[in-house]
């Protein structure tokens, strides 16, 4: 993989709302997880509204809005109320992906393809509100495509099987899938699509898809809330960015 430019670190703030709605109260505070994160060198702050609230809550994103000045990603589910939510609050970007309430975590990428009836008129019409549209995928050439054929400016591709891979040392296969997801990530370019990628993503295994050229952002956050537990969020996502830019040196 050839060295690429300056790569985007995202960092998802989700589960500092998870430790505080597992006691009530509003400490920590996601707000000021996002001021130390843009202290820290990360470019964006991204958060997953989820209907059923479970972490980060409504006006956690409007104290977000009005005060945090990094770039903002919004991820959301596929449903008239979060596009509603999303047409109120002008974000840097909208994200939409895949949500059960049953799953812990987001179990992998939008089926692009086969919900493209109800997924492309949510699209068409965050588009037209001025929004920048991404779309939370598998690294399968058909939902680029259909991704790309919907309208969608971005991709962000699920690096989730290429992590537990990894997390499990089958070597083997981890290098299988960093191929693949470099593969995808080069057919998006030429699609037109801006690139990003995630989930899963920690110190050990960030390196490889760092290094894909054409992914220009990446965003990660269960493995920086954790790891700053025991190092502080400063230092946590710190390491992650000196990964990132010795990947793509």
């Amino acid at each position: 993989m050839k060295a690429g430019s300056y790569q985007r670190l995202g960092v998802n703030i989700d589960h500092v709302a998870t430790i505080r709605n597992a006691r009530g109260g509003s400490h920590p505070d996601p707000l000021r997880a996002a001021f130390m994160a843009a202290q820290a060198g990360a470019d964006g702050i991204t958060l997953h509204l989820r209907e059923d609230r479970r972490h980060i809550r409504d006006e956690d994103l409007e104290g977000l809005i009005a005060r945090v000045s990094l770039p903002i990603n919004l991820e959301l589910a596929a449903t008239e109320e979060m596009v509603e939510i999303a047409l109120r609050h002008k974000t840097h970007a909208v994200c939409i992906v895949p949500e059960k309430r049953e799953e812990r975590t987001t179990e992998g990428g939008l089926d692009v393809a086969r919900l493209h009836h109800s997924i492309a008129p949510l699209v068409q019409t965050l588009s037209a509100a001025g929004r920048r549209v991404s779309l939370f995928v598998e690294p399968d050439p058909i939902q680029l495509a259909v991704a790309e054929a919907m309208g969608a400016h971005v991709v962000e591709l699920h690096t989730g099987a290429y992590a537990e891979a990894a997390l499990n040392g089958d070597k083997q296969l981890a290098d299988y899938l960093a191929v693949q997801l470099a593969d995808a990530a080069r057919l998006g370019t030429k699609r037109g699509l801006e690139i990003h990628a995630g989930h899963g993503l920690t110190f050990e295994n960030v390196k490889p898809i760092a290094a894909i050229h054409e992914v220009v952002e990446l965003n990660i956050g269960h493995f920086l809330i954790g790891e700053a537990i025991f190092t502080g969020l400063d230092g946590a996502i710190k390491r992650m960015r000196a990964l990132m830019d010795e990947a793509r040196s």
